[in-house]
């Protein structure tokens, strides 16, 4: 059970996204930041290195997100996207229920806390 956990791995833009989500999940899970930029050099690494896992893209609902989205959907079109509420604009400032309910929705085992009831 624990391995098909381990090889789960979302991508967010920043580091203040990976805190936010850190804080709302209740399994072991990578967290990968592209700190809002990625080289195709890097991009075809990261591809390459998460071949073989369940990966979850979670950008902000802005200009540089869905560019970096639109990376994602070329480069690794097996990613599942998540995709934030365009009023909040980023992962960073979305409220916990509503980051909650997006990652519950992908199977991912998130605090009872910050589901809506």
């Amino acid at each position: 059970m624990w391995e098909e956990e381990l090889n789960k791995v979302l991508i967010v833009e920043g580091t203040s996204d990976k805190r936010k989500v850190e804080s709302i999940i209740r399994e072991p899970l990578e967290i990968i930041c592209t700190n809002g930029t990625l080289s195709l050099t890097r991009l075809d690494e990261l591809v390459d290195s998460l071949y073989d896992k369940d990966v979850y893209i979670l950008v902000d609902a802005d200009e540089a997100g869905e560019k970096l989205r639109g990376l994602f959907k070329r480069e690794f079109p097996e990613a599942q996207h998540l995709y934030i509420d365009k009023m909040y604009r980023e992962v960073a400032n979305a409220p916990t229920y509503h980051l909650a309910s997006i990652l519950l929705s992908a199977n991912i085992d998130v605090d009872a806390r910050f589901i809506p009831i």
